[in-house]
């Protein structure tokens, strides 16, 4: 039987083109690769070695990125490391695909909330509720969410699809995924959204994501302002990687984890917080850097702001490339 409760008409929704947006990102804003490298932290270097040594052999190294790695200009650094073969995946929020969709397409993202929400148009833009047709075609190609958007976005004629990470990825045949959270991006406001799509296509990207998971004995995991659905998906992957892993007589302890983020964290590494401190309720603190290594693997904090430490995060890598 159906549901009892009465549900939102989504027909009676009102949606304007991109062209009507106030767009506060520019694709202007996204920053060259030759940006000066002026962030110094003792650890990069340890964690660039780390990137090498998993490269050479043939360990996973997966990046997972919350929005704000887009938002502060550094597509072209994660193409870079993708088109360079240093990435095995980029796991990514919704809000990601939105705004590399978005720049690719119109060369411009992000809005106003404060001032769209009190209009009642914040995430209702007639272009980027294009994404829900492009994922539900490709779920019924049997795609990846992520997958799916690379392809569409790649095979398009936007005039920006040089600074798409999704694209990218897709023509290196490098998984970009994208794990979801039913009602949390603007897509999920549009008429055409599929709920049943939205979920097998990232549903598939887990599995996915799960599957190099797999490979990260002597692989490293890197953590970029991705507070909740980083430190999440991979704790549920890393426990089903594990789960075959040990059935097999394999182990997967060998690894190195880093965290860039904003927060200050307590200098020792070794050992999660207390509950009785706020540090304790950081799920990359407790999950990323100290429970996933705790039998052998290695973590590292990296605190600063996105625009300084992934460039030079980069520049290591590079340099050792």
């Amino acid at each position: 039987m159906p549901s009892r409760y009465e549900q939102f008409d989504r027909s009676r929704l009102t949606l304007r083109p991109l062209t009507d947006r106030d767009h506060d990102m520019p694709v202007a804003d996204i920053l060259p690769l030759d940006t000066p490298t002026t962030f110094v932290h003792a650890d990069i270097p340890c964690l660039a070695n780390a990137i090498r040594d998993a490269h050479a052999s043939g360990a996973s190294v997966i990046l997972m990125i919350g929005a704000h790695v887009i938002k502060q200009g550094l597509s072209r650094f994660v193409i870079d490391l993708i088109r360079r073969g240093q990435i095995s995946a980029v796991a990514c929020n919704g809000a990601c695909a939105i705004h590399d969709y978005e720049l690719a397409r119109v060369g411009a993202s992000t809005e106003s909330v404060a001032r769209y929400i009190s209009e009642g148009q914040f995430g209702l833009w007639t272009e980027t509720g294009d994404l829900n047709d492009i994922i539900s075609a490709g779920d019924t190609e049997g795609l990846g969410l992520g997958e799916s958007v690379g392809k569409a976005i790649s095979e398009s004629d936007f005039p920006h699809k040089d600074i798409s990470i999704f694209a990218a990825a897709f023509e290196a045949g490098v998984p970009a995924t994208v794990h979801v959270g039913i009602g949390y991006d603007i897509i999920h406001e549009h008429p055409n959204v599929d709920g049943a799509a939205l979920g097998s296509a990232s549903y598939r990207d887990f599995l996915i994501f799960t599957r190099i998971v797999e490979n990260l004995e002597g692989g490293v995991l890197l953590n970029y302002g991705t507070a909740i659905m980083g430190p999440e998906v991979y704790l549920k992957a890393m426990a089903m990687a594990r789960n075959v892993a040990k059935q097999e007589g394999r182990s997967i302890s060998n690894l190195t984890t880093a965290v860039f983020d904003l927060l200050e964290l307590p200098d020792d590494l070794s050992k999660e917080a207390s509950k009785d401190c706020p540090a304790y309720y950081y799920r990359p603190y407790k999950t990323i850097l100290v429970r996933t290594v705790a039998d052998g693997g290695k973590s590292f904090y990296i605190r600063g702001d996105h625009k300084l430490t992934f460039p030079a995060l980069h520049a290591a890598i590079i340099h050792q490339d």
